[in-house]
């Protein structure tokens, strides 16, 4: 993951800034929940791929709980902002692009 100015606490947000890139509070929140889910994909297959670094068949209990790099790998991930909290920081960056079916290509989110 690219490092990101979101939160990593939950702050309250004015609506008005997120519904000017859309121009519609609930169609803001419904591209906001489907790039969380995005994220949230992407974070998890990363996550996998370094975990699987440390797999090891045959493993006894006492090497898992020992094995502080990997402990350090969890604790990373833990500390990230939420996926949620990163899809708000690309809508109000101009980052997210999103596509009306009736409109045709994707296009930037639009800042105000």
């Amino acid at each position: 993951m690219k490092p990101t100015s979101a939160a990593k606490t939950t702050i309250t947000r004015n609506v008005a800034d997120l519904d000017k890139e859309t121009g519609n509070v609930y169609e803001a929140v419904a591209l906001l929940g489907k790039r969380a889910n995005q994220i949230s994909v992407q974070v998890k297959e990363e996550l996998n791929a370094k975990l699987e670094e440390f797999a090891v068949s045959g493993e006894n209990l006492e090497e898992v709980y020992e094995n502080r790099e990997q402990i350090e790998v969890s604790k990373h991930y833990e500390r990230m902002p939420k996926p949620t909290a990163l899809a708000i920081q690309e809508l109000l960056e101009g980052k997210l692009y999103f596509r009306r079916v009736e409109e045709g290509p994707a296009q930037p989110a639009q800042q105000g």
